[in-house]
């Protein structure tokens, strides 16, 4: 843990980091748990996410649930002048959903940019990577070498750190 952080951030950030009870007062509940006031474990979040000790709080949505089943992870060889100003851009898009960069693996695998796009269909998601495509070819002339687009065919448990009680 961080050292700045003590034994109540410690017990709140377990408390937590399987998703906020889904009640009407989930901040109560918590402190209710905890032993502390619902003011104090939203003071501590707060805090805790000024300092970056957690990154966000916020709602996931299965995606594959609401619909969107196709998902394309684009890849991109961008230039590595233009990498942080393509990735901004492109992680800013609706249809991004996270964007990041990683290093090349040369000569197999020139890509450094990965934005993943989600859609209902693969030609949804095809017509989405070709937008960010003309996107890029438009704001940043000559950044891009090239593209490709890697689809998902299974779904594969995703969860974050988890610390232990």
């Amino acid at each position: 843990m961080n050292p700045t952080t003590d034994d109540t951030e410690r017990r709140l950030i377990v408390a937590t980091q399987s998703g906020l009870p889904l009640v009407p007062r989930p901040y109560h509940a918590i402190a209710d748990e905890l032993g502390i006031s619902a003011e104090e474990v939203m003071q501590r979040l707060g805090d805790m996410l000024a300092r970056g000790v957690i990154r966000r709080i916020g709602a996931v949505p299965n995606h594959y649930a609401i619909g969107y089943t196709a998902n394309g992870m684009s890849v991109w060889d961008i230039a590595d002048a233009h990498i942080h100003a393509v990735g901004e851009r492109i992680g800013a898009l609706p249809a991004v959903t996270h964007c990041y960069q990683r290093p090349r693996a040369l000569p197999d695998w020139p890509y450094n940019l990965f934005a993943m796009v989600h859609g209902r269909s693969r030609d949804e998601v095809l017509r989405e990577v070709e937008t960010i495509a003309a996107l890029i070819a438009r704001e940043f002339p000559d950044a891009c070498a090239r593209h490709e687009i890697l689809f998902s065919s299974r779904i594969l448990k995703k969860t974050g750190l988890r610390i232990a009680a």
